[in-house]
């Protein structure tokens, strides 16, 4: 596989084409830039951290059987690897950039069951709320796939952590807009630096929840 040498300004053009008309007619004229410019580029670039495990390219179709007005195809490629603790580390290339995340995006009910009980324990809730107010200081943007509206049944409402609490996952992500760096190898260094910055993140979540041992759902994101 060739070294990866950033995302070609053919990448971007092909989003912003797609962004535009997301046809079939687009997608079958243009497939051979998503297959080399995309495609290709974001497995080399993958091929960087071959230490985090193998990664996941998600398909760059959506499910449209079940969805009325969602647009044929995705409009950024996403990839993901899981270590054995359960983190996860994704990242995404759009026409609008990079961003890089990691951590528990969604957590199975048994994961959620121990997130709470860490978060709500004086010590290890304490340490996992300065990881966050900390990764906050530095550019991350904390998240998770789905966050309730109140606290948890058990849970209450005036919690000091009830912030993290409501969230059923946690992780945190760095976006860049479109700059020049993003056509050099410079996009390594800004990988590896945002997922290294969230090992705190990350090393709490293995140690305190851990890989569910439920049937893993299917996300296509």
């Amino acid at each position: 596989m060739a070294r990866f040498a950033g995302f070609s300004p053919a990448a971007l053009t092909f989003y912003e084409g797609l962004a535009a008309d997301n046809s079939k007619a687009y997608w079958q004229a243009n497939k051979p830039v998503y297959e080399n410019e995309v495609k290709g580029a974001m497995l080399a670039l993958l091929d960087e951290f071959g230490e985090l495990g193998q990664f996941r390219i998600f398909r760059p179709y959506n499910d449209v059987r079940f969805a009325k007005g969602r647009p044929l195809y995705k409009e950024q490629i996403g990839a993901v690897t899981e270590n054995d603790g359960g983190s996860a580390f994704y990242i995404r290339f759009a026409a609008d950039g990079l961003l890089v995340g990691a951590g528990h995006y969604h957590m199975a009910n048994d994961q959620l069951e121990r997130f709470r009980e860490a978060v709500d324990d004086d010590m290890r809730g304490a340490e996992v709320e300065a990881i966050c107010a900390a990764a906050l200081k530095q550019g991350y943007t904390p998240g998770a796939m789905e966050e309730l509206k109140t606290a948890p049944r058990g849970y209450a409402k005036d919690h000091p952590r009830i912030a993290i609490l409501r969230r059923k996952g946690l992780m945190a992500s760095k976006a860049w807009e479109v700059a020049p760096w993003l056509h050099t190898r410079a996009v390594v260094k800004r990988v590896r630096d945002a997922w290294e910055g969230l090992l705190p993140l990350t090393k709490w979540l293995d140690t305190n929840v851990g890989p569910s041992t439920l049937p893993p759902p299917d996300f296509d994101r």
